[in-house]
């Protein structure tokens, strides 16, 4: 677990294909490794990652193919800049919110502009997670814990201050840049609970407008 607070900026300095799935190695500047070992979790571009390898100033990792189809790792390239994050501990400050490193989808950024002294943003999500996103919840962008300031449809908006655009790759996105994105849990849990005894019924479709009007969630 995380918690959406970036520690560090960190560089993909090798990318290695490994029979359909990849390792990969990053360089992880400032980021304190001196309590991380063989087997932890650190969040990459909000990506659980599990290190395999300590070679002093960084860390390998394998990327399986699952995370390959549903992050933005695919297009990583050599030189690029990622988030990093170790996992949390029980002494650790929680100031964003509870993150489990696994991405829902990849967004896109539409656009970006100035704000006074912030940045605003507008990203589109798959619209299969736009009912997850709610209006001054929060959502992890690159495993980053934001606040969302407005929803349209599967569009979002962000508020970015100028300590996170210089801390973090926020900096960095431009209109069509990609970006991985993990929904609230709470959301999740609470769809799946709201379904009862439907949610054991294979191939549920999930909560519709149907089944809550039929077990008295809404009213037409």
């Amino acid at each position: 677990m995380f918690t959406g607070i970036i520690e560090a900026v960190g560089e993909i300095t090798a990318l290695q294909p490994k029979g359909g799935d990849l390792r990969l190695r990053v360089k992880t500047g400032k980021l304190d490794l001196s309590d991380v070992k063989l087997g932890d979790s650190i969040a990459t571009n909000g990506v659980c990652l599990t290190v395999v390898d300590l070679p002093g100033d960084g860390y390998w990792a394998d990327v399986s193919a699952e995370t390959l189809a549903v992050a933005t790792l695919k297009d990583w390239q050599l030189g690029d800049k990622v988030n990093l994050e170790k996992a949390l501990t029980p002494q650790t400050r929680l100031g964003g919110h509870m993150v489990s490193g696994h991405v829902d989808g990849i967004g896109e950024v539409i656009w970006r502009k100035p704000t006074a002294r912030a940045e605003q943003f507008r990203i589109r999500a798959p619209d299969d997670l736009a009912r997850y996103i709610a209006h001054k919840g929060s959502i992890t962008v690159d495993g980053t814990s934001l606040t969302v300031n407005a929803v349209d449809g599967a569009e979002f908006e962000l508020t970015i201050v100028p300590h996170t655009i210089a801390e973090t790759v926020i900096g960095g996105y431009r209109a069509g840049s990609k970006v991985n994105l993990e929904v609230d849990l709470i959301a999740r849990y609470l769809e799946r609970l709201l379904l009862g005894d439907a949610a054991a019924e294979p191939k549920s479709e999930g909560l519709t407008m149907e089944f809550l009007a039929q077990n008295g969630f809404y009213k037409a």
